[in-house]
């Protein structure tokens, strides 16, 4: 059995925790508790049961193939926002100082489930543009790595229940990040990505 969530470990004392990431050519800041346990479990379960998610496709070499994960797209010409997803909202905005009018969610059903190496787009004519990505369920290995300085060490920055990491500066032109799968057993996850487009 999963013990997701009855692991207060995570949530020992109720204290948030801030880490600032001292990397070269970005801004990386981790809020950790930056949710309750009650809270993060509520949206957790809002999210998972109520939220239109769609099984995309894309074309690998020559053949088609599904994402190897869940997804779901809130603002502008897409989903209409709900009240959980504009609380979320309203909260990363007073934090970041940034007002976002999309969102991104992905469903990590279990290890299986992962995101390739990548950069996230920038909108056009957008430079240095914010994502706030927040996490609600189990936890996950959030690895980054520099795309041009191979000198610098790859790092991996595990997300857990209730986090909230803001990606900042010129963090998309510099560095790419993957969530890679996992042979551990493990309980899903959904991760939002708070994005100006």
């Amino acid at each position: 059995m999963l013990t997701l969530f009855d692991d207060l470990q995570v949530f020992d004392d109720g204290k948030k925790r801030i880490i600032h990431f001292d990397i070269p050519d970005a801004d990386l800041t981790l809020r950790q508790q930056f949710f309750d346990k009650e809270r993060s479990d509520n949206y957790y379960e809002t999210l998972l049961h109520n939220t239109p998610w769609q099984q995309n496709q894309r074309k690998m070499y020559d053949k088609v193939v599904d994402d190897p994960r869940l997804t779901a797209w809130y603002g502008k010409v897409f989903n209409q926002w709900t009240d959980e997803l504009l609380e979320i909202k309203e909260e990363v905005e007073i934090v970041s100082g940034s007002r976002f009018n999309s969102v991104l969610l992905n469903y990590y059903r279990d290890g299986n489930d992962s995101v390739s190496w990548h950069s996230d787009k920038k909108p056009e004519g957008g430079t240095n543009t914010p994502i706030a990505s927040v996490s609600f369920g189990e936890t996950r290995a959030f690895q980054i790595r520099h795309k041009f300085n191979k000198d610098l060490k790859p790092m991996s920055i595990p997300l857990t229940h209730g986090s909230f990491l803001l990606m900042a500066g010129p963090m998309q032109d510099y560095w790419e990040h993957h969530i890679a799968k996992t042979k551990k057993e493990i309980a899903p996850r959904i991760n939002l990505t708070f994005r100006i487009t």
